[in-house]
């Protein structure tokens, strides 16, 4: 229960943080929940809010080209991992440099978990996940370290980078048959909402990544939760005659 409920926040601070709050800007959230995202973000370890999320805004703009950071077109290998294991292609720093990110620098809370990312990591990611369950209930400090810690974090990041592999190969494209992105059930349900991913690429603004209503997506119903808190404002949603209208011009059919 420890490791996941350390899964859960460690997929919120990437899911509903860098992604649809600060690479996205699909809502507005208060102070203390963004440093509550920053540090459940340092438990991700994937880099920090500002890298990820200006590596995230080059992948949607040039999505599927050499500019792409983890191009899908490159094979699931390269999109999933390999990306992370060879230089950036020179098109993903030259076009990367012609978007704005200074809206990001501009909030305070990246700023700081910018300047201490590495001491973050190292407390939120694997100090804390270990010395919590050794010292509250007993936990044997091996079984903690290698179950909330190390189990949760490689699980972790291979459900993200399902996103950018999984999700752009298999599944149906009900909104847009001319783009790579996909609805993939599976991925959905690992990362915790993120699978509708067709969608999340023809809508990018909509802070719930999917059409609302009863479909899984614990992302959009924490987001939801902080708005009801007081602590989420200004939430963009695409209107339901947009969506219908995209997926009788431009969807295949499946749904």
């Amino acid at each position: 229960l420890s490791a996941y409920f350390c899964f859960l926040m460690t997929a919120l601070g990437v899911t509903a943080g860098a992604h649809r709050l600060w690479s996205h800007r699909s809502y507005k959230a208060k102070l203390p929940l963004r440093i509550f995202l920053a540090a459940a973000n340092s438990m991700a370890f994937q880099n920090d809010i500002y890298e990820w999320s200006r590596d995230h805004r080059v992948h949607h703009k040039y999505s599927e080209t050499d500019a792409d950071p983890h191009n899908a077109r490159r094979g699931f290998f390269f999109s999933h991992i390999g990306w992370l294991f060879v230089r950036k292609h020179r098109d993903v720093i030259e076009k990367g440099r012609k978007l704005d990110f200074s809206d990001l620098l501009d909030d305070p809370v990246v700023r700081f978990q910018r300047k201490y990312y590495k001491s973050s990591v190292v407390l939120m990611c694997f100090v804390i996940p270990t010395f919590v369950p050794w010292y509250l209930w007993g936990e044997s400090l091996w079984n903690a370290y290698f179950l909330a810690s190390i189990l949760r974090y490689t699980i972790s990041l291979n459900v993200t980078w399902l996103v950018n592999s999984a999700a752009h190969m298999y599944g149906n494209r009900p909104y847009d048959k001319y783009i790579n992105p996909r609805q993939n059930t599976f991925v959905t349900l690992g990362a915790i909402g993120e699978g509708f991913h067709n969608y999340h690429h023809t809508f990018p603004f909509d802070y719930s990544a999917s059409e609302l209503g009863l479909k899984f997506n614990p992302t959009t119903w924490f987001i939801d939760f902080m708005f009801w808190l007081g602590l989420v404002t200004d939430r963009k949603q695409a209107p339901k005659e947009m969506i219908q209208a995209r997926k009788e011009r431009t969807g295949d059919g499946s749904a």
